[in-house]
């Protein structure tokens, strides 16, 4: 479980049947306990890889910031670069992926609403707190709000 480091790329394959193909990497917080500089790495950045319908649910539904969990396997490769040496590889290969929030939480993702999709028309409201209730300034008075 871990929030996207980004928007997923999506590729399309080649063929009779094009198939979606969605990268994405989660950012997943490390157990334990952090440095007192903070100097440490407290995260590990974890490549995914998915396929044809779990990569289209990827493309339409995941953005930058959410919370998501993924199950599948491992999977290591290698290839040779441009400048001749040996890059090593290993990402996750999605058997399952689902939302780790419900739709109305916050995801963390700065100016992101449920989902981590935001209408462009619609600002995100600058005083809201991450529990998803408006942080009341001090002297507001109890008769104007519309509760008891």
């Amino acid at each position: 479980m871990g929030r996207l480091t980004r928007d997923p790329e999506v590729r399309y394959s080649q063929g009779e049947r094009s198939m979606a193909i969605a990268r994405y990497t989660l950012a997943v917080d490390r157990r334990g306990r952090r440095s007192q500089d903070g100097s440490e790495q407290t995260a590990d950045f974890i490549n995914i890889v998915a396929f044809d319908r779990a990569g289209e649910f990827a493309e339409k539904y995941f953005r930058q910031g959410m919370r998501v969990l993924v199950s599948g396997r491992i999977q290591t490769g290698s290839y040779t670069n441009k400048e001749g040496q040996r890059v090593y590889t290993t990402e996750v290969i999605v058997d399952d992926q689902e939302f780790a929030d419900s739709k109305g939480a916050a995801s963390g993702g700065g100016d992101q609403g449920g989902y981590g999709y935001q209408p462009t028309s619609r600002p995100a409201p600058t005083s809201a707190i991450g529990d998803g209730f408006m942080n009341i300034p001090d002297g507001v008075e109890d008769e104007g709000l519309p509760f008891n």
